[in-house]
């Protein structure tokens, strides 16, 4: 099959129901011969399209039947299906799409691991869900892309996220001008997830080993972020000023935040019993610290301990830890004085 098919030669797979997907192709005798080799596969007259079950085994017989370059996948489509997303990332068209340059144009300007990992998937993503040259960014596509992600729920922020990816490869990347017109979703404004400070005390007071309930206790009175918690230095703990140093946190910026009494004696605790070094939760191996991921599987698995049925995550302490600070009059610029909230109270008769 020729590489540089002209669009209108492309085959189109939609999603035609839950369990249907539409396929429209031009009219090839190779190709016709190709559709009726798939299991289930059915002519549709009066849509003029082929339709096969939105199965495993039924696409991996359309993947096996077609080359990548020579289809097109509806944006809708291509967002849930991970079978198609990786057959056109690993088949597809865009020769000159360089993550390399991506990721070392983001590095040059300072921007976080995360914030690099998330766009190069973002661009990669685009980039693979059209049969497009890597410089075919243009208005229509990206909207295009954007509409089909809003129609599958997708939220609003991730949606812009993917805009500002687009922008920054056009700029940096590309160089190309950046007057291209992309029209944001307007953010959405959601309350943060929370737990109450009763429930805070069950999900703390479930946790028996000595490092997950140091991590958990830490995470919760010091409003750490979960990379924050898992990063910290034994040499970050400031025991006279009742501190944590963060260094480089979100933004790039230091600061100081609280270190409560109750905390700081689980985690001597813990230290007496690990005796970590370089970092105050060492992961598989001394040398590295441990990951967000075993965090978060702690707190799913003390929530599930506790009895808590909201769906929430690590981060919902942290946002806790603000609200619980607000309700004792108290704001992130006052904790150097004599900080203990409320729900310290409360937890004072958690011991190991």
């Amino acid at each position: 099959m020729s590489e540089h098919a002209n669009y209108e030669e492309k085959i189109t797979i939609t999603k035609g129901s839950t369990d249907s997907l539409h396929i429209r192709i031009p009219y090839k005798p190779a190709y016709i011969q190709r559709i009726r080799q798939i299991t289930g596969r059915q002519w549709e007259s009066k849509l003029k399209v082929w339709i096969i079950p939105y199965a495993t085994a039924a696409v991996q017989e359309f993947i096996n039947q077609f080359d990548s370059n020579d289809v097109q996948i509806t944006p809708e489509l291509w967002v849930e299906n991970e079978d198609l997303q990786q057959w056109k990332a690993s088949r597809g068209n865009n020769k000159s799409w360089s993550k390399e340059q991506l990721d070392k144009a983001l590095k040059l300007r300072g921007y976080s691991r995360k914030t690099i990992k998330a766009y190069c998937n973002q661009v990669e993503r685009f980039l693979s869900s059209f049969p497009l040259k890597s410089t075919d960014v243009t208005t229509s596509n990206v909207q295009t892309y954007c509409l089909g992600l809003l129609e599958r729920g997708i939220s609003h922020s991730s949606v812009n996220q993917t805009i500002s990816a687009l922008r920054f490869y056009c700029k940096h990347v590309l160089l190309q001008p950046t007057d291209i017109q992309y029209i944001r979703p307007k953010k959405q404004n959601k309350l943060p997830k929370m737990l109450s400070e009763k429930e805070v005390v069950q999900l703390l007071k479930s946790i028996t080993n000595p490092k997950h309930k140091a991590i958990l206790f830490l995470t919760y009175s010091s409003g750490l972020r979960v990379g924050e918690v898992v990063r910290r230095r034994c040499t970050d703990l400031d025991i006279e000023r009742k501190t944590i140093i963060v260094r480089q946190g979100k933004g790039h910026k230091d600061r100081r935040t609280l270190l409560s009494n109750l905390a700081w004696d689980i985690v001597q605790k813990y230290i007496a019993e690990y005796r970590p070094n370089r970092w105050l939760f060492p992961g598989q191996f001394s040398d590295r610290h441990l990951t967000e991921r075993s965090v978060q599987k702690v707190f799913e698995e003390a929530r599930r301990r506790a009895g808590i049925e909201k769906k929430v995550s690590i981060h919902a302490l942290r946002h806790s830890f603000a609200t619980h600070l607000l309700k004792t009059g108290q704001t992130f610029a006052t904790f150097r004085s004599h900080l203990v909230i409320r729900v310290h109270v409360q937890l004072s008769d958690i011991r190991m």
